[in-house]
């Protein structure tokens, strides 16, 4: 993967000494080269991390007249397939790239090139006999493509970074976006944290001309097929191993050698094993491990190294490394965050870095597309729950469900009926809604200028507004798995804990189960092919069988964790962090109540902070702290306009997006 950014302005020409800064700025995520382009009005910029075609994949870059110009980040897994295609129908290539054949694709076949694409992606493609600009980004979301207006010119980039590197951005926040993070732990597209940035959103391609830009959706996760039930369960877990065998496979297609992160989960252990069966020779493997037992996974990681035969290496992430990493961190995710999740896979990106290795295959997508999390289960027990309302045994199941939280297990059904609720079936988000209350409960820490702002505006709503028709003819479990793939996996898993974290240091991911095929088939799958009574990810079980230690198949599902806002007060950071916080820091950037705030901080200090909501409270508001002050100047004394926070003035773009979708 690479770091890509442009420009194309309504008006005069595109100039490289706009270009530079912005790519400039990308830098760790194209350590291997810049190139830059500039025609009339359109400069594309590219900077390279070599994987394909290490002599000869530069970007920008052309067809053979001119005509066509692309920068992409990212990888087609199957150029192979497409370029052989694409030589039948008489084109010629000058690259073994697969960016390349993006651009024969888009000749052959124009903006629905992409439908033939597997592979992940955000490119920018100039036609210039059409004087249009093609932006896009993959089906699910794993690249960030962002972009904005300012002074009379279209700026799309990586990053929000090389947005930033344009003198004329304005850099305020947006507090509608900063409540939805707040809310659903991410804002939702096209919104980005910053007021007058946007993202393509995923499975979307922009087409941009004559200073108006139109944003349409190639792709979506679709729910409403079902697989025959004549298919037995043998034969499902046939064709989903098939896809698996053949997602790896092309996923290991690469000039430089590639590796896997192996975390000791059922998921990222099953895409190392069958990496391995397709590679020859020597396989590595890099993990992460903790102090705290909780949440340390070393003797699973370990158990299936040995069984596997990988070339094993692991780091060690102590709470001193990870806090002092976090606002690195925060740089690179360039959002708030609520857990520290990301600071690990920071570092263990470093490893695999420092180890020269440039690609690695991952589990994620696992739990989103084949009902993995505990949240699903809860979603069941709470149907379960309703259908006897006064039953005090039913919610005891609840305490089956997330044994990484020892508080739980001993509550009372009457303390866990209070906590769940039961099912509201008038609620389409009834899945979601206990996580999402305990999340807004954070917004207590707001300012009151920050709540009168948002006085009008309702999260739940603008999400409701979002929802395509059929999700809400869609079982249970399905919408609880869309609300999971659509925001959470590319808003969170796959940003701020994935590509950002990996790309910090030059390293490329890659996820086989997020193959486009994968995910399609996990749509049509019965609904007890993914949660079978309460065993999560049934299928992928019986296919994990066959590959892995019983032990690892057999073990209780445990999200990735980091130490929680208690490390922050233990070490070398606890001074950055206790002026970050402090009432003059706060009362300066005006976002949150500086006597809350204080009284939180003082709670941690007497180590009496221990629930979750304490913690994603510190989090978050640290995070957004340390996010003004690496991408702003906080200068705020009131908004300058609704739903905006001021943290830069010196500069008002001029234009907006005609049309935003």
């Amino acid at each position: 993967m690479c770091g890509i950014a442009g420009i194309l302005e309504d008006r005069g020409l595109a100039e490289r000494s706009t270009l530079e800064p912005m790519i400039d700025s990308l830098r760790h995520r194209g350590p291997d080269g810049i190139g830059l382009f500039t025609d009339g009005p359109v400069g594309l910029a590219h900077a390279r991390l070599s994987i394909i075609d290490l002599a000869g994949g530069q970007q920008p870059m052309c067809n053979e007249d001119g005509s066509l110009w692309i920068t992409c980040n990212g990888e087609i897994f199957n150029h192979v397939e497409l370029r052989q295609y694409l030589v039948s129908k008489g084109h010629l290539f000058s690259t073994r790239s697969d960016t390349e054949v993006i651009l024969h694709l888009y000749e052959e076949e124009g903006e629905a090139c992409v439908h033939r694409l597997n592979g992940q992606w955000a490119f920018a493609l100039w036609d210039a006999r059409k004087h249009q600009l093609m932006l896009s980004r993959d089906r699910v979301g794993i690249l960030p493509l962002f972009y904005a207006r300012v002074d009379g010119a279209f700026l799309w980039s990586s990053e929000i970074k090389g947005l930033f590197a344009h003198p004329g951005l304005d850099r305020s926040l947006d507090l509608v976006a900063l409540d939805q993070i707040f809310t659903f732990w991410v804002p939702l597209p096209p919104r980005s944290i910053f007021r007058d940035v946007r993202q393509i959103p995923p499975g979307c391609s922009a087409r941009i001309a004559a200073g108006d830009i139109h944003v349409y959706e190639y792709w979506k996760h679709d729910f409403s097929g079902a697989t025959p039930s004549t298919v037995s369960e043998e034969e499902l877990a046939e064709q989903l191993l098939y896809l698996l065998n053949d997602a790896t496979r092309i996923r290991l297609r690469s000039d430089v050698p590639v590796a896997c992160y192996l975390s000791g989960g059922i998921d990222s252990s099953l895409i190392t094993a069958l990496a391995k069966n397709s590679h020859s020779g020597t396989f590595s493997s890099f993990s992460v491990t903790f102090d705290r037992p909780d949440l340390d996974e070393r003797i699973y990681q370990d158990a299936v190294s040995a069984f596997l035969g990988t070339d094993h290496q692991s780091i060690h992430a102590s709470d001193e490394q990870l806090t002092t990493v976090f606002p690195d961190v925060i740089r690179h995710a360039e959002m708030p965050l609520l857990r520290t999740a990301p600071a690990p896979l920071y570092l263990l990106s470093q490893l695999v870095q420092q180890n020269e290795f440039r690609v690695v295959l991952t589990g994620e997508g696992s739990d989103e597309i084949l009902g993995g999390y505990d949240i699903f289960k809860e979603s069941k027990i709470r149907q379960f729950w309703a259908a006897q309302p006064d039953s005090s045994r039913r919610p005891l199941l609840l305490k089956r469900l997330y044994p990484y939280m020892p508080r739980i297990r001993p509550q009372s059904a009457a303390s866990l009926q209070r906590f769940f609720k039961p099912v509201d079936r008038n609620n389409p988000f009834d899945s979601h809604a206990p996580r999402w209350e305990l999340t807004s409960g954070l917004k207590l820490l707001f300012s009151d200028r920050v709540k009168d702002e948002l006085s009008a505006i309702d999260a739940t709503t603008a999400m409701r507004e979002s929802m395509p028709e059929e999700y809400f003819a869609w079982g249970a479990l399905h919408r609880a798995q869309y609300l999971e793939a659509r925001f959470l996996l590319p808003g969170y898993i796959l940003s701020s804990q994935g590509d950002r974290m990996a790309m910090a240091h030059g390293v490329e991911a890659r996820h086989p189960l997020l193959d486009h095929r994968v995910v399609e088939f996990a749509s049509r799958l019965p609904a007890t092919m993914k949660l079978k009574v309460l065993n999560e990810k049934y299928l992928l079980k019986k296919i994990a069988s066959r590959f892995l230690p019983a032990e690892v198949v057999r073990r209780p599902k445990q999200p990735f964790r980091a130490p929680d806002g208690t490390s922050f007060f233990a070490g070398s950071m606890k001074e950055y962090v206790l002026d970050a916080l402090s009432p003059h820091a706060i009362t300066e950037l005006g976002l949150f109540d500086s006597q809350r705030v204080t009284t939180l901080v003082k709670k941690f200090l007497r180590k009496e902070a221990s629930s979750v909501r304490d913690n994603m409270a510190l989090v978050g508001v640290l995070s957004t702290q340390m996010l003004v002050r690496l991408l702003a100047t906080p200068i705020s004394a009131k908004p300058t306009s609704m739903n905006a926070v001021a943290v830069r003035t010196a500069f008002t773009p001029d234009a907006r997006p005609k049309q935003v979708a």
